[in-house]
């Protein structure tokens, strides 16, 4: 009981100029994460078809190595993954410039590709195997673990929700702000 009191009396010092209920509000959070987790996975599904479709064209119908292969799939599929994720799955997000929004998603998904190429490497030169199935395996093992970390490094760096960014404009500028950097 007197908790409930002290957490109300706190909350009424805080300077915001109108209060919402928490529970609206972790409401209200909690469906906007379910629906960018559910459009991030269809995203994800279309993106992991295209890339394990172009990885086993090009290794096994082409002989390209799985590590190159792995590389150009990659960046087919986070090219096309950037442009879904940014007008669809987090449209409503601030928007801080297309060059640092996908600069940034470019490096992590580097970082993501060297995931799936560490599950690879290490099926393909480690455990000597090769047969479609393998390395198959190794990419989805790789996709999987890649996934989890791009989803919370694209909310977290990529697509920010508003207020997340310091943002100027020259004086009369009607092109693209200058980001600042993030803020808090």
């Amino acid at each position: 009981m007197w908790f409930g009191r002290y957490c109300t009396a706190i909350v009424a010092r805080l300077p915001y100029s109108r209060r919402v209920p928490l529970a609206s509000t972790f409401r209200h959070r909690a469906r906007v994460f379910v629906a960018e987790l559910a459009k991030f996975g269809v995203i994800g599904l279309v993106n992991t078809a295209l890339d394990f479709g172009i990885l086993n064209l090009l290794h096994f119908g082409m002989g390209v190595g799985p590590l190159t292969s792995k590389c150009v799939s990659t960046v087919i599929a986070a090219t096309s993954s950037y442009f879904m994720n940014r007008h669809w799955t987090f449209k409503h997000r601030a928007r801080s410039g297309m060059r640092r929004e996908y600069t940034l998603f470019f490096l992590l998904n580097l970082i993501g590709l060297a995931i799936g190429l560490i599950c690879i490497a290490v099926v393909r030169y480690g455990l000597h195997m090769d047969s479609p199935a393998a390395i198959n395996a190794a990419n989805l093992v790789g996709l999987l673990i890649g996934t989890v970390f791009r989803f919370w490094s694209y909310r977290r760096w990529v697509f920010m929700a508003d207020g997340h960014l310091a943002v100027e404009k020259a004086p009369g500028d009607s092109a693209e702000p200058i980001v600042v950097g993030p803020t808090g």
